[in-house]
């Protein structure tokens, strides 16, 4: 799979479906005898699959995880997150002011690891745990930022070069390495104004405190397993990063990952005024380009640019201390991420299973890097790579790395006959500093000419840009033109809530007003960083439509609900063409028109990537400022809500 769920084609490769010819090792390994669990980030499930009523086959309990708790999306929010336990949502504790996830998951992991130690103690276990942390938001406990304060105020030229410093007396990098220049769509840090400067550095104190805190709290789990007993015959796989360091938060950075998605431009004075919110539950913050570059230090490069290494490259360390006699050892030899599962298997006696489940099985792309672990200066076994992602790729061959020029825009088509590749050879040039193409034209060619063999092999062919999209895959919603949802339904995913987003649309509730008056919401979908939602407040019907701070519109009926039954209701007329236009909210109450209003922009492409469409509440996070997740439950009664898709 070349591409994230998000993102389907109608292309093999690129259609973010897992084959079953493909299964995961940890359902070889749960064949095996092993207790296995996940926490933590999935976002491996294909859009049109992630409902509640599945199929749950590739989920994490349908890929040999016996117990999951985590979020399947891409990312979710530290303090709100949005929770899955096996195959249901659940709610955070309401009774903890202080809740984090990254303290969750490492609750979770704990208990479940103390379970497996009482129940089977004999019993080995493979334990798969993804921190949301490092990608978007950027949050953690006030504390842990202010452990920060001032300590990014140089700005990332100068950050850049104490870190290539410091590589080097560590010996992570070769003495000979080279510092890569900054590319050009990067300021230098010296051209920036002071407020500038002021928000930019504490965006990075944000980013450096929620990896510390998450750090911390993988600490907590490595401890668990030296108190448990297990640990000198327990291996430890640790990879920390972005797919390299993310660069996607823009020159500012961003206050919310979701103006990115929506193709919004944030106001840099309004952005100034957030400043101390940045961290915290009300934002989800994303730190500036310059900082993901400097993060990838050597590098050129930051995530996306697939054949570079500041696009792929991160740390990893493999622990095992009854195995690994080289403690703090370094290794350099060339490998892939598809070199973990085969090293896994070899390190437990496991094979490879020819066939999984009745299916046959592709052959595991990658091999075992156990040959490392007692000779530092082995010869690399793995000889060949190919790479790919949103137009980015590349090919490495027995040192060389052949790589097409990184587009910094992943929307542009991709330029496929481009004459222009770059040619490193990696056994002098570790940062990709040097492009020798002109000097090896015919190693060059030979390069080009694998990597197309290979592109064919793999199904990467057709590239395509992020742009490349298709709406004609496997959907619970986007074809269908009426919904009606009984009281009580909640968490429908995106793909398959009414497909609202650019388009004129009804909303029609019957509903019952009791004496009391019956304020809550009757329907709503997303949550505080974009949506929106139909919903009483003091009698009064409310449409409002949250298209990220600080771009909210607010409907409300001139008259009060009185007691008793009502059909209830918004018209939404879109102002299209184009994505993301404003439109019309006419409210209705019994069929006439009760009020009236103008909504001046809408999210163009999700309405919300972490949050589903609810009815009779608005769980998790509220759309609206008018009340909160925990006041939102209607007080009336909701017979059904009928959405037209016009």
């Amino acid at each position: 799979m070349a591409r994230t769920e998000n993102h389907p084609l109608g292309f093999p490769g690129y259609d973010t479906v897992i084959p079953k010819s493909a299964g995961m090792i940890s359902e070889i390994l749960r064949q095996h005898g092993y207790s296995t669990a996940a926490f933590g980030k999935w976002h491996l499930t294909p859009e049109w699959e992630q409902s509640l009523i599945g199929p749950f086959d590739r989920w994490p309990t349908g890929e040999g995880f016996e117990y999951y708790y985590g979020f399947i999306g891409a990312d979710t929010s530290q303090w709100d997150p949005s929770l899955i336990e096996n195959t249901r949502p659940v709610s955070k504790p309401a009774n903890d002011p202080d809740y984090i996830l990254d303290r969750d998951l490492a609750d979770h992991a704990i208990q479940w690891l103390h379970q497996q130690n009482a129940l089977a103690p004999n019993r080995p276990f493979f334990l798969y745990y993804a921190t949301g942390t490092a990608h978007a938001p950027n949050h953690a406990p006030k504390a842990w930022i202010d452990k920060y304060r001032g300590k990014f105020d140089q700005g990332w030229d100068k950050l850049r070069e104490e870190s290539f410093r410091r590589q080097k007396v560590l010996g992570v990098i070769p003495a000979d390495a080279k510092l890569t220049p900054r590319p050009d769509i990067i300021p230098p840090w010296s051209s920036l104004s002071e407020d500038q400067k002021h928000l930019y550095a504490h965006m990075m104190e944000v980013y450096a405190g929620a990896i510390a805190y998450m750090d911390s709290q993988v600490g907590r789990l490595i401890a668990e397993l030296r108190k448990s007993g297990e640990w000198r015959n327990t291996v430890v796989i640790f990879i920390e990063g972005d797919n390299g360091s993310s660069g996607e938060g823009g020159p500012n950075g961003r206050l919310f990952e979701q103006s990115a998605i929506a193709g919004q431009k944030e106001d840099f004075d309004y952005m100034l005024t957030r400043k101390e919110d940045l961290g915290g539950p009300s934002v989800y913050g994303m730190v500036p380009t310059g900082w993901g570059w400097a993060m990838n230090t050597p590098f050129r490069w930051f995530k996306r640019a697939s054949a570079h290494f500041g696009g792929i490259r991160n740390g990893m360390v493999i622990c095992w201390p009854d195995r690994i006699k080289d403690r703090g050892g370094i290794r350099s030899q060339f490998h892939y991420i598809t070199d973990i599962a085969p090293t896994i298997l070899d390190m437990v006696g496991v094979e490879e299973p020819k066939v999984l489940n009745g299916v046959p099985q592709m052959s595991v792309d990658g091999i075992s890097m156990t040959y490392t672990f007692d000779d530092a200066a082995a010869s690399t076994r793995r000889h060949n790579q190919v790479m790919e992602m949103l137009a980015s790729w590349g090919i490495y061959r027995d040192g060389w790395l052949a790589a097409a020029p990184f587009e910094t825009d992943a929307f542009a088509p991709p330029a496929v006959n481009n004459s222009k590749w770059e040619l490193y050879d990696l056994s002098k040039d570790f940062s990709q500093a040097d492009n020798v193409a002109v000097q090896h034209p015919e190693r060059l060619q030979t390069m080009e000419t694998l990597f197309w063999q290979e592109a064919r092999e793999n199904q990467i062919l057709p590239i395509v840009s992020l742009a490349t999209s298709t709406r004609d895959h496997p959907s619970l919603g986007i074809k269908r033109t009426t919904f009606v949802y009984p009281a009580g339904v909640n968490h429908v995913s995106e793909d398959a809530a009414p497909p609202v987003v650019n388009r004129s649309f009804s909303i029609q509730a019957k509903v019952e007003i009791p004496e009391h008056g019956g304020d809550g919401v009757i329907v709503a979908q997303g949550g505080r960083f974009g949506g929106y939602s139909l919903f009483v407040k003091g009698g009064h019907l409310v449409f409002y439509y949250n298209a990220v701070d600080p771009h909210h519109y607010s409907v409300q009926s001139t008259q009060v609900l009185a007691p008793g039954q009502h059909e209830v209701g918004v018209d939404f007329d879109y102002d299209g063409p184009g994505a993301g236009r404003g439109g019309t909210a006419t409210l209705k109450i019994d069929g006439e028109v009760a009020g009236q209003g103008k909504v001046g922009q809408t999210l163009g492409k999700w309405l919300s990537h972490t949050e589903g469409l609810d009815i009779g509440e608005d769980a998790i996070t509220a759309v609206a400022p008018d009340y909160s997740s925990a006041t939102s439950v209607f007080s009336g009664t909701i017979e059904e809500v009928k959405f037209t898709i016009r």
